[in-house]
């Protein structure tokens, strides 16, 4: 089998599985565990049909980095439970989904599979650093639009879209990028930063929408050239355009730096981390049976353990 990386933006799945997943689904003592079994069928359906031969979970160590609040104040603001100081704020997050996360991670490192995250960032940090590196093909499993700025055709790096669900999976190329946006990849963050993104509290540029964040950047290739031109007044650049520039230039000045995503963090190389595929055996198959049963995990754990048995 030819190898591929497989990187998987965790929260954005675990979320994701936990509101597809009818939440009646419990253990016996009442803990749901409905975002367990969602996650868990996505991998073992994901490597299989997509072929992977290597994963890594991306995590959250930091879901709002202090860095990035610095820069934009309003950053994730409205999903902040509990500001803290000195340690990353504290998220809103569904109880029956919080109840979950301990089992999640134990049951992913008892499958064998990575599990990454790097202080001060976010799982789309550690999600770009292991796709700018990556030295074989890359699915990049997302709910998020923001790393659709990874997907480069040259380097075999493509973005599996999950927002609609499992049922339309979208296979997300360069093509497609600029079939959809009218923009290159390499161009996806300056058109976000133009665009704004009020899921993340980004508000973009007054007055520049897609179409005219598009228009811009074709026209002028990238945000720093765009600025340039607003600069030059000979450049030709409409009045209404630089009159709304100049208005967000506190904006324009930090925003790239926020949505950038982090390509160049210190983390463990694939070997390292144990991100190549093998079947689960010896003790941690057993416990993973035995949890399928204590959790009622179903044949969510069957499915996982029949698709890293291909791996022999």
């Amino acid at each position: 089998m030819p190898q591929r990386l497989m990187l998987l933006d965790a929260p954005s799945l675990y979320f994701r599985a936990f509101h597809g997943v009818p939440d009646t689904i419990r253990r016996s003592d009442g803990t749901p565990v409905n975002a367990v079994r969602g996650l868990l069928d996505m991998i073992a359906r994901l490597t299989s049909d997509y072929q992977a031969t290597h994963l890594v979970a991306c995590m959250d160590d930091d879901w709002r980095p202090k860095w990035r609040v610095d820069l934009i104040p309003a950053y994730k603001s409205h999903r902040v439970a509990q500001a803290v100081a000195d340690a990353p704020d504290v998220e809103i997050v569904p109880e029956g989904l919080t109840a979950q996360l301990p089992l999640i991670r134990h049951v992913l490192r008892l499958a064998g599979i990575a599990v990454v995250g790097a202080p001060e960032h976010e799982a789309d940090d550690v999600v770009g650093t292991y796709a700018s590196r990556a030295e074989l093909p890359v699915d990049v499993v997302t709910g998020d639009r923001d790393l659709f700025q990874l997907i480069d055709d040259s380097r075999q790096v493509r973005v599996i879209y999950t927002a609609r669900g499992m049922r339309n999976l979208e296979l997300v190329t360069d093509r497609v990028v600029v079939e959809k946006y009218r923009v290159l990849p390499e161009q996806y963050a300056d058109y976000a930063v133009l665009r704004g993104d009020t899921s993340d509290g980004l508000p973009g540029v007054a007055g520049i929408g897609e179409k005219s964040a598009a228009s811009l950047l074709l026209q002028y290739g990238t945000l720093d050239g765009l600025l340039a031109a607003a600069a030059d007044a000979a450049s030709g650049l409409s009045a209404p355009i630089r009159s709304k520039l100049a208005a967000a230039a506190g904006y324009l000045a930090v925003a790239p730096a926020v949505v950038k995503v982090v390509r160049d963090l210190d983390l463990p190389t694939l070997e390292e981390a144990g991100a190549e595929l093998r079947p689960i055996v010896g003790d941690a198959r057993a416990e993973l049976e035995g949890l399928a049963t204590e959790w009622n995990l179903g044949g969510s754990v069957k499915r996982l353990l029949q698709a890293f048995d291909q791996r022999r």
